[in-house]
């Protein structure tokens, strides 16, 4: 494994997690140090490019692609929220208004923000994974041997990098990440050093005028599981975010979920032997039971949406176990095109690193909102009028809370939702039922992917957040 310890040599630490220190409204210090902070001062121990002295700087390019780390720190430090106060202005001239104790000097206003105390100064990040090569071992622990300080100047460290837990740490509970998670916690990722190389190239050109705000590229919170928190309920999971080669048009949704279903199962059967029930929904001897769903993902929702598949996506039920998920996962990720009935693009795994398009980035799906609109139709579960206590019936079959409200239309919603024909929707061979668009509004936000209907299994129904 890898570990960095970080002893806080004052018991205290302050820092300012999103640049509202300097405006007195900061009311919660960071906790704990973000791992982006500790990189930002691996960085400046001993520089980049030319600025090296005693590393070459490839131990930054290794550790920034590293996943977030699980953090051993203090649940709930003490945080006392730092009073204004007036320092010295620094100005070439003297002024009138002069300072009380320094003559011919002005008094600034200084808000220094919010110190936090842990009961444990020590904090530790950790990445379960195989050690490093010896070349970059020592390369972090020269930096880390130059950290000085971790976010204000009055919060000095010691830091330590080894490769193994330190003592006594072990038995904390941890923040971990959590795709559920109460928290948000900074993190780096691909091409984090570039961004802060440019920071540091526009500061030599522009001095003080460069603020970290001006670079939004150097945020990515991830969301993780404080200590002590609930254990998250399990609600299903999606298994694998996959791109399409070239977008297809929303009208094959049928087609594009048949053919996705179809190499899942077929790649299933070469890697891990026969499928399991809750992938092809046979042998199943109860009701009530819910199987995977095989997820396009449509532009939808912006100005110029039109609809396009950009994506896929397999959503595994709750109650599957980790090597159930873990099979699936294999089998989707295996799966390098779709062809057949007219299609033929190329499949590939969706990069963490990658923004665009939109329509493929998990956010885009998973984000909490109060209110979801289909973009593809929902097909009815039943041949009857679509009132609240039907759709009420949807969302507790598709493991949703009740929702308040609701508005339905034959044709779409929101700009870019696909309007199909009916032969588009209903399958040859099968009773043929009714299909809407609609609108769904919950009283508390409801974090996705939202699929709701008869045809959820085959992408039917998928909806997407509405501010």
């Amino acid at each position: 494994m890898l570990a960095i310890s970080i002893d806080l040599l004052h018991g205290t630490f302050r820092g300012d997690p999103d640049g509202t220190a300097n405006t007195g409204r900061q009311t919660r210090g960071e906790w704990p140090p973000s791992p982006a902070r500790v990189f930002a001062a691996l960085v400046a121990a001993d520089g980049t490019r030319q600025e090296c002295r005693v590393t070459d700087g490839t131990e930054l390019t290794w550790i920034e692609q590293l996943a977030p780390p699980v953090i051993h720190a203090d649940a709930k430090p003490w945080e006392q929220p730092l009073e204004p106060r007036y320092v010295v202005r620094h100005e070439g001239s003297a002024s009138k208004s002069a300072h009380q104790e320094y003559v011919g000097r002005s008094g600034a206003l200084n808000r220094s923000g919010v110190r936090v105390t842990p009961r444990d100064p020590r904090v530790v990040y950790a990445w379960n994974i195989e050690s490093p090569g010896q070349v970059i071992l020592d390369a972090l622990r020269l930096r880390a041997a130059r950290v000085g300080y971790l976010g204000a100047s009055d919060s000095p460290v010691r830091m330590c990098v080894t490769t193994r837990m330190p003592p006594h740490v072990g038995e904390k509970r941890a923040f971990v990440p959590d795709p559920g998670g109460d928290t948000v916690i900074n993190v780096t990722r691909r091409g984090h050093l570039g961004v802060l190389d440019r920071v540091y190239d526009a500061w030599r050109e522009r001095g003080a005028a460069v603020s970290r705000q001006q670079f939004p590229a150097l945020v990515h919170g991830v969301r993780y599981r404080s200590p002590g928190a609930a254990e998250p309920i399990d609600k299903g999971t999606v298994v694998a975010w996959l791109r399409l080669g070239s977008a297809v048009s929303g009208r094959r949704i049928s087609t594009v979920t048949a053919l996705f279903k179809e190499a899942v199962l077929s790649r299933h059967q070469s890697i891990h032997g026969e499928p399991p029930p809750v992938l092809h929904g046979h042998g199943f001897c109860t009701k009530g039971y819910e199987i995977a769903r095989y997820l396009a993902l449509p532009d939808v929702g912006y100005r110029w949406s039109r609809g396009r598949i950009h994506g896929l996506a397999l959503w595994m039920p709750p109650g599957c176990d980790a090597v159930e998920r873990r099979k699936a996962s294999d089998a989707a990720f295996a799966i390098s095109g779709l062809m057949g009935r007219g299609i033929d693009v190329s499949v590939q795994p969706r990069d963490d690193t990658e923004d665009r398009p939109v329509a493929v980035h998990p956010d885009r799906w998973r984000r909490a909102s109060r209110c979801w609109a289909t973009a593809f139709p929902a097909i009815h579960e039943r041949r009857r009028a679509l009132d609240l206590a039907e759709v009420t019936r949807w969302c507790h079959h598709a493991g949703l809370p009740e929702p308040v409200a609701f508005r339905s239309a034959r044709t779409p919603l929101v700009i870019g939702a696909v309007d199909l024909a009916p032969v588009e929707v209903n399958r040859p061979g099968r009773p043929a039922l009714p299909y809407s668009h609609v609108e769904l509004r919950f009283e508390e936000p409801v974090e996705g992917p939202v699929v709701i209907g008869s045809g959820r299994q085959r992408g039917f129904g998928l909806c997407v957040p509405v501010s």
